[in-house]
């Protein structure tokens, strides 16, 4: 997670990912300049951004059919009852990661699909499972500012301190995209306030760094909270 120098921050946890029905052969390096950004010091920063080709919606001759699409891409479209079919034919789906780690569980806590998220966790998802470049779906729903999916998974009993590949926190990511209502959900169930990015940004540091004022008072009030004396019984 870098600062770059007009204040603006490196994109957040690598859901830049090809899905399971897209070429395995597909080496990272063919991909590396249409999947990343660069900076201005010349080093690359992986896109958060998921093409429409990988969530199966790319127009061809041939327009994708909801039956053609793998189980990774019906979950991150909010395709309940697809997903269900999928799994009803092959149960080993629930927990299947594709050629990048990620599993349905993640790919719909990337986009936010609530239902497919409880359906999965329902049928015994892992969602403590972390993928190739230490993503999780934790990581991920912070990113987007999916609060309720961030409370759904917490009540799970995943790691709220979670790192990435480039040692982003879920509290990290949540303060970096201005998400409040995830950043408080993640304060009230301990995230740690004092673990810093590779970079060096504290959550802190990172809301100042980026001009998120509300975001540096919730973080403010919960550090006086923190250390309010607790009042002696009399």
């Amino acid at each position: 997670m870098e600062a770059r120098g007009d204040g603006e921050v490196a994109d957040g946890p690598n859901i830049q990912t090809s899905d399971a029905d897209e070429s395995a052969c597909e080496s990272r390096d063919e991909r590396s300049h249409e999947n990343m950004d660069v900076d201005e010091e010349g080093s690359f920063t992986h896109s958060t951004t998921l093409t429409n080709k990988q969530r199966g919606n790319e127009v061809t001759v041939r327009p994708a059919t909801l039956d053609s699409l793998s189980i990774h891409q019906l979950a991150a479209q909010g395709e309940v009852s697809q997903v269900a079919a999928h799994l009803s034919k092959d149960s080993s789906l629930l927990c299947k990661q594709d050629e990048r780690g990620f599993t349905p569980l993640m790919w719909a806590a990337a986009f936010g699909e609530k239902a497919v998220v409880d359906f999965l966790l329902e049928k015994g998802a892992d969602p403590k499972t972390i993928a190739r470049e230490r993503e999780s779906a934790l990581t991920l729903a912070s990113s987007g500012g999916y609060v309720d999916i961030v409370e759904s998974l917490l009540r799970h009993g995943v790691d709220i301190n979670t790192y990435d590949w480039n040692g982003g926190t879920p509290l990290l990511y949540a303060v970096r995209g201005n998400h409040i209502k995830c950043v408080e959900a993640l304060l009230a169930k301990g995230a740690d306030m004092t673990i810093e990015s590779d970079s060096g940004y504290s959550p802190m540091a990172l809301a100042v760094a980026l001009g998120h004022k509300k975001m540096q008072k919730v973080l403010e009030d919960h550090i006086l909270k923190l250390y309010k004396p607790t009042p002696t019984p009399t």
